[in-house]
């Protein structure tokens, strides 16, 4: 029997280890919270450890002794961001405004979660109320990408990026309005999805804009992410828009990981999504070799050149700052009555980070009952409506670019020029994968990670699964930092 490796394990490892008798489940999170212990002074993700991990992982043991595994995702330890809601522990939202918020209930994917016997280990940084993407809050500070200590880890579900690539659990979650779960994907060298707007779940995540907003997994490999994703996804009657889902209810996800899935898939390489100024060459170079990889496996590459203006779909279209304020008092307006019930009761508390004072004061002004919301809800409708044109005019199975056409950002920088905002304001799902690296740097020894995203229709993650794993198989691009 082989000595376990905790680096880079995945699931299957894991259960294989279990099983084998090489490893516990207890094992496992007491070599996960020695490692947090260890490095998490140079990152800064970690918020809080869940204080019953190890007597969970000991009933686990318990168990598999005695039945075996038996559930899908038995003794995993989980990262969550901390906009999830898990029973006894605070929910932050990155806000000393919550730093006393207990919740009282499990989130619906924290539920799934322990019907499959996962872990929840520990809960980590985001961008305060998951507002921007630089994954900056008053309740931790600024968490550092693992790869170059001066660029932030991308966001707002940074710290669970920063997390996973550092192998400080298994897999995470994060959540996703405009690039949130992608962005992070991208700065740390994972594999990131977010589904189709109706699959997974909102309920007991603290919301910015459900219009937009969706769960997804974080994970370095593309089988540990679609674990995941088949485990939270379906129907919650707390939030009806998963009533979409229904259909897809009896689709096994892990049915398409497929070697040669790339084979005849025509994939559409969306051409102004790439920049063209010398900020943008090394993004340009690792995507469009990552491209080159999907064509010489059996990909059909088609080169689009109709024009979609992402910073346009920012401004004009997306929904999520006129939603913010509505929507978040929605779940503030529940708390406890020595917690904040609105947005105006957090901007009075002065218990938050600055940078976000000016979108929150921003969102006070602004309404889901006004003229320009409705304008916008119409415009997201013929986006929607362009976007699937371009699927049914060439016939393509996904349409790929770079998540953001340059890197990551530096820290007191803001993130500029990223484009999963056109999954976002149409709701179709997208994944994004490791695509390379930078040049390497004195603060960035193996370079800054760069992710490809792919894009498809509405529920057709088993395509883009498969587009994906064929992918990581043949290019292996993943690369755990150097610390």
């Amino acid at each position: 029997m082989d000595k376990f490796i905790l680096e880079e394990t995945t699931i299957k490892e894991i259960h294989r280890a279990f099983i084998e008798g090489t490893l516990t489940s207890t094992e496992l999170v007491e070599m996960y919270l020695k490692r947090i212990e260890k490095l998490d002074g140079k990152v800064n993700s970690v918020i809080l450890i869940n204080p019953k991990c190890k007597d969970e992982a000991r009933k686990i043991d318990s168990d598999i002794k005695n039945d075996g595994i038996t559930k899908k995702l038995q003794g995993i330890p989980i990262i969550l961001k901390d906009n999830v809601d898990v029973k006894g522990l605070v929910t932050t939202a990155g806000s000393l405004s919550l730093k006393e918020n207990i919740a009282s209930e499990d989130s619906f994917i924290v539920k799934k979660f322990k019907e499959e016997g996962a872990i929840i280990l520990a809960k980590v940084n985001l961008h305060e109320f998951a507002i921007w993407g630089e994954t900056i809050s008053s309740i931790k500070g600024q968490t550092i990408n693992p790869y170059d200590s001066s660029r932030t880890p991308g966001g707002s579900s940074g710290g669970t990026g920063a997390s996973i690539a550092l192998n400080f659990g298994t897999v995470g979650i994060g959540t996703d309005t405009i690039n949130s779960v992608r962005s992070p994907s991208s700065a740390n060298s994972l594999v990131g999805i977010r589904p189709t707007i109706g699959l997974v779940s909102r309920g007991g995540i603290v919301p910015y804009s459900y219009t937009q907003d969706t769960a997804g997994p974080l994970a370095r490999t593309v089988e540990d992410a679609v674990k995941v994703l088949d485990v939270i996804s379906g129907y919650d009657k707390d939030d009806i828009v998963t009533s979409w889902s229904y259909n897809e209810k009896n689709k096994n996800y892990l049915n398409h990981l497929i070697v040669h899935g790339l084979k005849e898939k025509r994939i559409g390489v969306l051409n102004n999504f790439f920049g063209k100024e010398e900020i943008h060459y090394e993004t340009n170079v690792a995507v469009r070799e990552s491209i080159e990889i999907m064509k010489l496996n059996g990909a059909d590459i088609i080169q689009i050149n109709d024009i979609i203006d992402s910073e346009y779909l920012v401004k004009n279209v997306s929904v999520h700052l006129h939603d913010l304020k509505d929507h978040l008092n929605s779940y503030l307006e529940k708390l406890p009555k020595n917690l904040p019930h609105s947005v105006s009761d957090i901007l009075k508390s002065k218990k938050y980070h600055s940078g976000i004072e000016e979108n929150l004061q921003n969102a006070m002004k602004l309404s889901t009952d006004s003229d320009e919301y409705n304008k916008r809800l119409v415009l997201r409708e013929k986006v929607k409506t362009d976007t699937m044109n371009l699927f049914s005019k060439y016939d393509l199975d996904a349409i790929v670019y770079p998540h953001q056409k340059q890197l990551v950002c530096k820290i007191g920088e803001s993130q500029n020029e990223r484009n999963g905002v056109l999954a976002s304001v149409t709701g179709f799902p997208s994944i994004c994968m490791p695509s390379g690296f930078s040049k390497p740097t004195k603060t960035s020894p193996l370079g800054v990670p760069i992710g490809l995203e792919l894009l498809g229709t509405p529920f057709s993650e088993e395509k883009l699964i498969e587009i994906s794993y064929s992918f990581e198989i043949f290019s292996k691009k993943r690369q755990k930092p150097k610390l």
